[in-house]
């Protein structure tokens, strides 16, 4: 099964000079931890709760600082014709629990998280379970999590 087939396609993004409070306030909109940023049709970072929870407030940035000073801007990424399996499998490693998903033409079509694998899981759930049991790993690394 291809990425495609289950990611959620579409997602809200959000651009480099937006401020952390415009982020977070579609961050509630969305019901989501995670938002692509987006410049010039392209995808230049990310920005999750956590970055703004301990790159922001921890750091003693206002609400309106914007979203580039602490976004993370080593993007990780998957295709959307990307075996699912291999998908799974990368976000272990990386111990990720989302990737933005790219066309061929490396423009943003979705996101896929292990929330989307479990919806997809057709194996009684080992795919998404062996997943996770890596990303909850304690790990000193904090990229995209």
């Amino acid at each position: 099964m291809n990425v495609s087939a289950c990611m959620t396609a579409n997602p809200r993004v959000c651009a480099p000079g937006d401020t952390i409070r415009d982020v977070a306030r579609a961050m509630k909109e969305v019901d989501s931890g995670f938002l692509p940023v987006g410049e010039n049709d392209r995808l230049v970072g990310m920005v999750t709760d956590r970055d703004l929870a301990v790159r922001a407030i921890a750091e003693g940035m206002g609400p309106d600082t914007p979203v580039r000073e602490v976004m993370t801007r080593e993007v990780q990424y998957c295709f959307e014709d990307n075996d699912l399996d291999d998908v799974a499998a990368r976000m272990s490693d990386l111990q990720v629990r989302r990737l933005p998903v790219l066309n061929r033409d490396k423009r943003l079509v979705g996101v896929i998280s292990l929330g989307d694998m479990s919806h997809a899981d057709d194996d009684g759930g080992i795919r998404t379970a062996a997943a996770l049991s890596q990303v909850t790993e304690p790990s000193s690394r904090h990229n995209q999590h």
